[in-house]
């Protein structure tokens, strides 16, 4: 609801911990994730470049104009892992990205804090543990093993059923998140995608709650803190959470009936609309495919990024699972028979090939017992044994494949290649003090701008950006990628080359002291600070453990770091680092044949071959069909657009569990803040537990720059976190923040202000260190802010050269994102100064400086002076701290003596910044098989004054008729509204859309769906409930100072806070009426932007003339 556009560049050690894997992760390319996708995040957040999932159900809530969805990336082991997105972070959308700690959790039945303990000195626990024995026994279950996890001061019982073998992990301690998950091996045979399918059908209605998709309504109305599901390429989970009890178990008994007794098996309706069909609305038409998960791959496969990291995992493992795609290849997916998909959940959706996992606070008897009504009803099956997954014998010599991928045909072709390198590590799994040792190798390779392996590849000047995930072990063996994109074709050799090379001397020469010292700080650091955003903690432990526990392996070990990590430390001390990574980097790599070279060749005839090719095979299918098949096939069409589009009976909506208006707190949930002053200087506290770290946001307030210089902003904030000072160069300071800090980042934060014409544009400084640091966290902002030189020429360029490539990335797979923030600068100051930087136009921007760079940098480094001359002032500045009361008091000395080191100098006096794009329609046309289609108006301009009903018409609309026509019906991956309530605009988006022109209509048709509206009671306390759970999203202590934080930049008060839940939850059908000639501004007056194909932006224009300018991007 409240958005703001943000824009970032990661800090060395900030950027380390975000974009690569601790104990959680974000995921690379390389485990193929694909996903249900929802997270409704309702406070105002921010996020350092938006990493996406892929999946099924519903792409989340856009951030402001700058991002992908959220990631709801699951984690990984906690090692440190690279990706080569570059994202993540602090608090959000998702989708970016916020944060939490486990230093409060208690053990709820165990007293003593030992690693492995299965009985209580206190008498209190013995009983505690003798009632939890007799339940366990009652409900058929055997106790296999119980220990007490230090790391995450829980305590963790695995439980075997008798009846069944299903394999149950019970993890208690005082966390209120609660979280679920079931979990299946589902090892796929072929590319047809069966699991991914499978996947999204099993939560299109069960036995129990018969209804189309009971996960929508789970959506619109529960408190869940998380609900989705994910394929990979050997298993499907489904996770829930929430910290609500009672909503907590609604979401568990409608997952574990969906996955136990799904309708789809027996509906073929479902198997052709998430997976595929052929559709015919007229016999003299063409055929075409639709499917949801068909469509969702035919965007993942026009992505360059994706089209590599498959094409590496199948040339690495050939001979068993991971050699075809779960997710499903487009051209394979057709292929797949009903049967087949029936079989496949009959085999692997069995509790004998289930793990099972409970975390939290609720009663660990009542989980057994929810569990038992399940399991009971199932025999012993010997699946278990047949989903095993087979290693994947070592090569005995590399070699080399290429590949294609779609380009644009403008440039030069031979400059756009790609080249990867990859290793499988090891024939089997790796023991977890090796793991970790090879996570501690991967970071110090990759794991920051100033790591060698990174450092060295960027500056050849052979490539443009990093591809390739580092060491990667979420699969059954570990793998290593390294390579460059945007490389000439002549340089191909000269990069593998290099990375041998380089790999060769670092074995030989070891690392620098500073850096394994700084390595191990930020990995220490994360371990310790377990700050998992947004994501649950439980579900970060919970795909941690499955990691191991899936392969038969030991589930309680993946939590346990502190005995691993204390030896390693031990090792590095004793015998020096190079003795203990060097020998890794010969076993593992340079004397490794199993290695696989992946060069991605551009061919910009490829995506319109490709369609050539579909057509051509859809062609021969109709010209096989008898009129009489036709005519069936067009019944068939039409009567599964009618299913989809017919709504649930009431006594099917009824079955589905949810939650009263009783159950919903009237008061909105408090974060302590007091606003103080030092020196003139605002200072706002917050003091709440943070487990010893503090955190800090120092804000400069940015209206002054001049318009010229606003492009610049991005380069400037990653300029001041990787370029060096007179004293230091950047990979000194670089090592020197990871030693000191847990991380500093600096990032434009551009919004709209309700009311106001001028915008809120702060460049926001924002780190953390443990409380112990606060002088040296203070101290390096100083130095980050006043003593970083602008004077590498050289390693700018590489700046520049990677943003294009990431902005080039983003178009292709975050296209909505592209398009919203294209349609914000049409329509607001605050979206147009975005898009300058993180748009379009920052692309074209980007395109013209690298050539700049060499004919000009006297002037672009003077650009940046002037921009840190005008925007670092004492009196342009406001701080804000979270921690503990007694860190706030200690660190006021530090601010006080960076506030004196900071300039005083007069403010500059504010620019007006008027500028807005043109308010004409347009196709930003690049090579994709997909669309991202959107239209936008401000209905503040139609006079609309805000209401907290908004927020919930906004969301109803979303998960109705946007998800039912754009996605059900339509088969894009996802289709949704947004209103930002601070600029007025509201804005319609899909997402990997097979339709251009008829989601547009779908769009103005949203006022009549509204008019029409008939909803009872219960729908409307589901919508209400729903976006109560926006508004109270979960957040830990850093995400609730932050969200605090910009609450005050943006003008919002406690008592407007107040007053809109109160409209929310007083919101009536009358509203939603209402809203309907609200929502006809945006058909009547709205503007269209959509991310599509060269041949769909004709197409659209033919059939309504001059209905886009097309504007060709890649």
């Amino acid at each position: 609801m409240e958005r703001a556009a943000v824009l970032c560049s990661m800090s060395s050690s900030l950027s380390s911990i975000a974009s690569r894997r601790f104990l959680h992760s974000t995921r690379s390319a390389r485990s193929r994730l694909h996903s249900l996708s929802y997270s409704s995040a309702a406070q105002p957040t921010h996020t350092h470049t938006h990493t996406h999932t892929y999946g099924h159900h519903r792409l989340i809530r856009k951030p402001r104009s700058s991002g992908k969805p959220r990631p709801l990336r699951p984690q990984g082991s906690f090692l440190v892992r690279h990706s080569h997105y570059k994202p993540l972070t602090c608090a959000t959308l998702h989708r970016p990205h916020p944060q939490l700690h486990f230093a409060s959790t208690r053990c709820l039945a165990v007293a003593s804090s030992s690693s492995s303990h299965t009985s209580s000195s206190s008498s209190s626990s013995s009983e505690n543990e003798n009632r939890y024995e007799d339940a366990a026994d009652k409900y058929g279950f055997e106790r296999v093993s119980r220990q007490f996890i230090p790391e995450c001061k829980s305590t963790a019982v695995l439980y075997k059923h008798k009846k069944t073998g299903a394999q149950v992990m019970s993890v208690s301690n005082d966390d209120e998140n609660k979280v679920f998950g079931i979990v299946f091996r589902t090892p796929p045979k072929d590319s047809t995608g069966i699991p991914h399918i499978l996947e999204h059908s099993v939560l299109c209605g069960s036995r129990k709650y018969p209804l189309k998709e009971p996960f929508v309504e789970l959506l619109k109305g529960s408190l869940n803190t998380f609900l989705n599901a994910f394929t990979y390429p050997d298993r499907t989970c489904y996770p829930v959470a929430s910290t609500n009890t009672k909503d907590f178990y609604n979401l568990v008994d409608v997952y574990l009936d969906a996955v136990f007794f799904p309708k789809c098996v027996e509906d073929v309706q479902t198997f052709q609309q998430e997976g595929w069909h052929y559709e015919l609305n007229d016999p003299s038409e063409d055929i075409s495919y639709k499917g949801v998960v068909f469509n969702e791959m035919k965007g993942v496969y026009s992505q360059p990024d994706n089209i590599l990291g498959r094409a590496t995992q199948q040339a690495l493992f050939p001979d068993n699972a991971y050699g075809v795609d779960s997710g499903g290849d487009p051209k394979v997916i057709p292929t797949l028979r009903f049967e087949e998909f029936k079989e496949f959940h009959q085999k692997f959706y069995h509790p004998s090939n289930a793990r099972i996992w409970f975390y939290g606070d609720d009663d660990p008897n009542e989980r057994l017992r929810l569990l038992s009504e399940y399991l009971d009803m199932f025999e012993s099956s010997p699946v278990s044994n047949e989903s095993k997954i087979v290693s994947q014998k070592l090569f005995s010599e590399p070699f080399k494949l290429i590949e294609k991928y779609p380009a644009g045909d403008d440039g030069d072709l031979k400059k756009k290649h790609m080249v990867c390198l990859n290793w499988l590590l090891s024939d089997k799994p790796l023991d977890l003090e090796t793991e970790l040792t090879l996570g501690f190798l991967d970071h110090l390779l990759l794991g920051t701008p100033a790591s060698p392996l990174r450092k060295i590849l960027l500056e050849s000047g052979l490539g443009e950006a990093i591809v390739g995930g580092g060491v990667e072990d979420e699969l059954l063996q570990p793998q290593f990628s390294i390579g460059l994109k945007g490389v000439s074709e002549g340089d191909i050799q000269k990069v593998e080359e290099l990375v041998m090379s380089t790999l060769k001397k670092l074995s030989d020469e070891g690392f620098d002291s500073d850096a394994v010292e700084a390595s191990m700080n930020t990995i220490e650091f994360s371990l310790r600070e377990n700050n998992t955003g947004s994501f649950p903690r439980g579900l970060s432990l919970m795909l941690r453990s499955i990691g191991k526990w899936i392969y038969d392996l030991d589930p309680f070990e993946p939590l346990k770091y502190e005995r691993p990590l204390m030896k390693l430390k031990a090792r590095i001390a004793e015998e020096g680092s190079k003795a203990v990574f060097s020998p890794l980097l010969e076993q593992y790599i340079l004397n490794n044949t199993h290695r696989v070279t992946v060069e991605m060749q551009p061919d910009p005839a490829k995506a319109s071959r490709d369609e050539e090719e579909e057509k051509e095979v859809l062609a021969k299918v109709k010209a096989s069909m008898t009129e009489e098949d036709l005519a069936e096939l067009a019944r068939a069409t039409q009567e599964l657009q009618l299913k989809q589009e017919t709504p649930d009976p009431p006594e099917a909506l009824r079955s589905v569990p949810s939650l009263s208006l009783s159950d919903i707190p009237k008061k909105q949930i408090h974060i302590p803040t007091e606003i103080g002053d030092i020196d003139g200087v605002k200072i706002l506290q917050h003091d709440l537990f943070t487990n010893d770290v503090i955190y800090t946001e120092v804000v400069f307030d940015m209206s002054s720059l001049k318009l010229e210089l606003l492009p610049l902003v991005p380069l400037f904030c990653q300029s001041l976190l990787e370029m060096g000072t007179k004293d230091m160069n950047f990979v000194q300071l670089n090592q020197l923040i990871g030693r000191k800090t847990g991380g500093i980042s600096v990032y434009p934060y551009i919004s709209s202000v309700r009311g106001k014409e001028e915008p809120c544009s702060h460049v926001i400084v924002r780190g953390k260190a443990m409380g112990g640091r606060s002088e040296d966290l203070f101290d390096l902002i100083n130095r980050i802010l006043q003593e970083v030189q602008f004077t590498d020429q050289q390693r700018f360029k590489q700046f520049v050269s990677q943003s294009k490539a990431r902005m080039e990335n983003r178009l292709r797979g975050s296209g909505h994102s592209v398009a919203a923030a294209r349609m914000d600068a049409k329509l607001n100051v605050a979206g147009w100064i975005s898009e300058q930087m993180g748009g379009i136009s920052y692309l074209d921007f980007l395109r013209d400086l690298e050539k700049k760079v060499d004919q000009d940098w006297a002037q672009i480094s003077s650009s940046l002076e002037e921009i840190r001359r005008i925007l670092v002032s004492r009196k342009q500045c406001l701080i804000n701290v979270t921690a503990d009361g007694k860190n706030i008091t200690n660190s006021e000395k530090y601010i006080c003596k960076f506030l004196d080191l900071l300039p005083n100098q007069t403010p500059y006096q504010s620019n007006s910044w008027n500028g807005k794009l043109p308010a004409e329609n347009e196709a930003i046309a690049i090579p994709t098989q997909v669309n991202y289609v959107g239209k936008a108006a401000n209905i503040y301009d139609a006079g609309y004054q805000l209401k907290g009903s908004a927020y919930v018409i906004s969301r109803y609309i979303s998960n109705t008729w946007l998800w039912d026509r754009v996605r059900v019906s339509g088969g894009a991956y996802g289709g949704f509204c947004d209103f930002d309530s601070h600029s007025g605009v509201f804005s319609f988006l899909s997402y990997r859309d097979p339709n251009l022109l008829k989601t547009l209509d779908i769009y103005d048709g949203t006022g009549d769906f509204l008019r029409s509206l008939d909803m009872d009671s219960d729908a409307l306390a589901k919508a209400i409930i729903g976006t109560i759970g926006d508004i109270d999203a979960y957040q830990l202590p850093d995400a609730k100072g932050y969200s605090s934080l910009l609450r005050y930049l943006l003008g919002v008060t406690e008592e407007e806070r107040e007053r809109r839940r109160e409209e929310v939850l007083s919101t009536s059908l009358r509203d939603f009426k209402e809203f309907a000639d609200v929502i006809d501004h945006v058909k009547d007056k709205g503007v269209m932007v959509a991310v599509t194909s060269p041949e769909d932006a004709d197409s659209a224009n033919k059939d309504r003339p001059c209905c886009f300018h097309v504007r060709k991007a890649i």
